[in-house]
């Protein structure tokens, strides 16, 4: 199987990226910060690269020149309806300098037999291409719920997921972690090669978890983030990277509230701060780990 590795002889190592869309309507004083202002502010926080899209060609050198200036890495997000959507995208994506790119495949209404098809020939061309190409667990995609994934999961042994639990929480209304979840979940987390960090409870897809991570989903996520860090612990080899993505997106995504008679909307938490809680809380993850190895 494909993974990220920076072709080193260094132990596995975790990277922390921040979605480039969660940097949207992200500043301060009601202002949002300029381009180069989020690359600095990303590398005064300790990021460690960008999850994002290929820049379009008049952005292209701009944006190198900062991924180079800040030694961030950079991966990207497509959403293919075929695997020759892959195929065009992989020279593009490689010329750019691309650590892996995360696919949402669409759509929601490819099923069975068809969609299984289309995961394992995504998968291939990944690796025949030698690019890092990880499937996200999402909603409103060929991933839509996590039964049918699991049996995606069986169906294609060598299919790796970027982990995105908080999609199938809010689409299945958990509100009890049952046997039952914890069996599809585990199923999903053997296959971890890449993790999108957002909680969800039962009705949002994305809350506000506390000042220090107070609420009460929070500590499962943190379970299972951990789970997947751990499998795919067990299987690397040196030079090997574990890319974690703080995704928390801007409204419509973040919950807002009334903030004046003009109808203005304000954000129900600072997500600026949320995603570096979720920043430490992988880094402590993955010490964790290592303490107890």
């Amino acid at each position: 199987m494909l993974r990220v590795n920076d072709g080193s002889r260094n132990a596995p190592r975790l990277e922390v990226q921040q979605s480039w869309w969660a940097m949207v309507k992200i500043g301060e004083q009601g202002k949002e910060w300029p381009l180069e202002k989020k690359f600095e502010k990303l590398a005064e926080a300790g990021f460690h690269g960008i999850n994002g899209a290929l820049p379009a060609p008049e952005e292209a050198e701009r944006w190198r020149r900062l991924l180079d200036e800040y030694k961030f890495s950079f991966s990207i997000g497509a959403f293919p309806r075929t695997v020759s959507d892959l195929t065009e995208l992989i020279p593009r994506a490689r010329e750019f300098g691309v650590q892996h790119i995360n696919l949402q495949v669409m759509d929601s209404f490819v099923v069975g037999e068809e969609a299984v098809a289309l995961l394992a020939g995504l998968a291939e061309e990944g690796r025949k291409a030698g690019m890092p190409v990880f499937i996200e667990t999402h909603r409103g995609r060929v991933t839509q719920d996590l039964i049918r994934t699991a049996r995606y999961v069986r169906a294609i042994p060598d299919l790796r997921l970027t982990i995105d639990l908080s999609h199938y929480v809010v689409a299945g209304e958990v509100r009890e972690i049952t046997p039952p979840l914890e069996a599809l979940f585990d199923e999903l987390l053997r296959r971890t090669s890449c993790i999108h960090a957002r909680v969800s409870n039962g009705e949002q897809v994305q809350v506000d978890v506390g000042p220090n991570g107070e609420h009460p989903m929070f500590g499962h996520f943190k379970r299972w983030w951990l789970k997947g860090m751990g499998y795919w612990l067990r299987e690397t080899q040196p030079g090997d990277v574990f890319p974690f993505v703080t995704e928390l997106g801007p409204p419509d995504y973040a919950i807002t509230r009334s903030r004046d008679s003009f109808g203005q909307r304000e954000e129900i938490s600072d997500r600026w701060q949320q995603a570096l809680l979720l920043k430490n809380t992988a880094e402590e993850l993955w010490a964790e780990l290592h303490a107890g190895a």
